[in-house]
């Protein structure tokens, strides 16, 4: 009986052990990530240069309601392209660390563990469905990345719960700017939820169809953002992980799209 619980011992502690050493194996492969990710941040923005255009030159304008001062993104692509031929754009939300180039692979699964040098790294980068068009002018552009506990990548797409962020309407846009374009997005929905994927459709069998889908996205949303969204606008889909088993979700839609 000694034997037999003396062997039970031995076995819980060499269980015990194995964990210890699985968990502090994937805690220094996140570190060592963080590390990877944060100098790959680093060296993007020492090629990138990035300038602020204001005033609506070769711009079209979708606004429905009362447009914001437009104010784009334009940034150079040239260097970036040397380092990763797939970068398809860059993105900027206001008053989150979201501030970086994104890519677009033949699937939606490589850059999940793929960083922006095409390096294997559970941070993976920032990607653009890959049934969407480079465009920007489809229905629903969805972009995904990773919602890191360092806040890199997705990681501060929560700040958009914050009452300081959506008091301040100035956080209501969201930035674009891509080979042709630059493009501004205003903010309608916010919300985290149980994951699915009936927010991530790109195609609609109507304009009735894709009316529902947009007052669905519009009465998730956790704040009222109080701006019309009709089967005419396009919008950009901003997702990530809000825990184990939910998502963050931002929607917005095109208001201004300027031709390089």
């Amino acid at each position: 009986m000694k034997k037999k619980k003396n062997l039970g011992l031995k076995i819980m502690l060499i269980f015990l052990i194995v964990i210890m050493l699985f968990s502090l194996f994937k805690i220094i492969l996140w570190v060592k990530d963080n590390y990877n990710t944060s100098k790959q941040i680093e060296k993007i923005n020492s090629l990138v240069n990035i300038d602020e255009v204001t005033g609506i030159k070769n711009t079209e304008l979708y606004c429905t309601d009362k447009c914001p001062e437009i104010k784009l993104l334009d940034v150079d692509f040239t260097d970036l392209e040397k380092t990763n031929e797939e970068v398809s754009g860059w993105i900027e939300v206001p008053n989150t660390n979201i501030n970086y180039p994104f890519v677009q692979h033949k699937d939606n699964k490589y850059y999940l563990t793929h960083s922006f040098d095409k390096k294997y790294s559970d941070a993976g980068w920032l990607f653009l469905d890959y049934r969407n068009s480079k465009d920007f002018f489809d229905t629903n552009t969805i972009i995904y990345a990773h919602g890191r506990v360092d806040g890199s990548m997705f990681g501060t797409l929560k700040n958009v719960f914050n009452d300081e962020w959506l008091k301040n309407k100035d956080n209501h846009v969201v930035k674009i700017s891509t080979k042709k374009y630059n493009l501004l997005y205003q903010v309608f929905s916010v919300y985290h939820i149980k994951t699915t994927d009936d927010y991530i459709k790109t195609g609609f069998k109507s304009d009735s169809d894709y009316e529902e889908f947009l007052k669905m996205l519009k009465d998730r949303s956790l704040y009222n953002f109080d701006y019309n969204v009709t089967s005419s606008d396009r919008i950009l889909t901003l997702s990530t992980c809000y825990n184990n088993w939910e998502k963050v979700v931002l929607h917005a839609k095109l208001i201004a799209r300027q031709f390089k």
